[in-house]
């Protein structure tokens, strides 16, 4: 069991991000009041509509590494955090743990970092998921961090095709039941967010539409990581803490990084980056059937700084960039660009394909 003295290094490293990376959300994002409906949520069988994006941008927003056949190894489908590429958030992690592994995978990249509608980023995770199943001819994990960890449930719960093609769904840190940190943030009709701020607020239209009928599907397993420590998606403690899941079919664990190390300091950035025991529940989901065991954990990962495939002075330069990407509109920060992003008044209406009847039925 580990020591109730953290680290030194480990607490340097929280308290080099944790006061930036608050920003990264509440730059950008707040919230509507709801608005309500008569319309019923679409039945769980209702077939997803024809993706809307253009199929060139779609294919240019997924890379992938192989090899795509030959091997045991699950297929994982990578998606970023708010305001960020996979490139920021994952080439210097998981990407490379992956390829050393020769794990086939994939990262798709959303429009306006992520800041968008999530409703058309969506769009890109649906053909994500799609291309990396057929590249491999196998069912894939898709795995995500903070906005990524949800948004792949979007995909899963409005084109039930995805459902028999993902076998693992791995949330790190992911907003699956949105923010309160944020809910105050933005105020419908006297000021601006971007689109994905007013939907990642908890009382957002769009989680609802989410959360709708059900939270998980027969035949995938979800392991929804996070830590109790964590500034930005709130609740992080509590019987039902954001991140976790509840209803549906799904085989479900749900784990606080302290449930396995109490003295745990790794908050939400660190969590889907640099974290070692998110690497080992994660390990665990991809490696075995059904959701992350934590019984099968090994206490050693709570001693452990960094996950594997992370060097020291990785993980100083990537958090750093990481943590100061709210004040990029401000100070420009290389090969970072969140130019372009919309500026609305309120949440974006909810897509037609949400209710019953789809847009057949408005």
């Amino acid at each position: 069991m580990r020591s109730v003295c953290t680290p030194v290094a480990k607490l340097a490293v929280v308290a080099a991000v944790s006061t930036l990376v608050v920003g990264l959300l509440v730059g950008t994002t707040g919230a509507p009041a709801l608005g309500s409906t008569a319309r019923a949520w679409a039945p769980l069988t209702q077939a997803g509509p024809a993706l809307s994006v253009p199929s060139a941008s779609l294919t240019k927003a997924v890379a992938c590494s192989g090899p795509f056949r030959g091997n045991n190894l699950e297929p994982v489908l990578l998606e970023p955090a708010t305001g960020v590429t996979p490139t920021e958030n994952y080439s210097w992690n998981w990407e490379r743990v992956f390829t050393a592994q020769h794990r086939p995978w994939c990262a798709v990249t959303e429009p306006f970092h992520t800041l968008g509608d999530l409703q058309v980023g969506g769009e890109y995770v649906v053909y994500a998921i799609r291309r990396l199943h057929a590249l491999t001819g196998r069912k894939i994990a898709v795995m995500g961090h903070s906005q990524g960890g949800q948004t792949m449930r979007w995909a899963l719960r409005f084109w039930p095709d995805t459902r028999s093609m993902v076998d693992d769904v791995i949330g790190m840190a992911g907003d699956n039941h949105g923010t309160t940190l944020l809910d105050g943030f933005c105020v419908a009709s006297l000021t601006t967010c971007t689109p994905q701020g007013w939907q990642q607020r908890s009382t957002s239209n769009y989680l609802r539409a989410l959360n709708s009928v059900t939270e998980t599907f027969a035949g995938i397993s979800y392991t929804e990581i996070y830590s109790h420590n964590d500034e930005v998606v709130l609740p992080s403690t509590g019987p039902r803490p954001s991140s976790a899941l509840h209803s549906g079919a799904g085989l479900i664990t749900n784990v606080a990084t302290q449930d396995l190390c109490p003295s745990d300091v790794y908050e939400h950035l660190a969590v889907g980056t640099i974290d070692p025991v998110t690497y080992a529940l994660a390990t665990d989901a991809l490696s075995h059937p059904g959701p992350a065991l934590p019984s099968r954990i090994s206490r050693s990962a709570c001693s452990q700084i960094l996950m594997p495939g992370v060097s020291a002075a990785a993980a100083q330069q990537n958090l750093s960039l990481l943590g100061g990407l709210p004040n990029v509109l401000l100070v420009p920060v290389p090969f970072v660009n969140l130019g372009g992003a919309p500026q609305l008044s309120n949440e974006p209406a909810l897509a037609c394909y949400v209710y019953a009847g789809g847009c057949r039925g408005r």
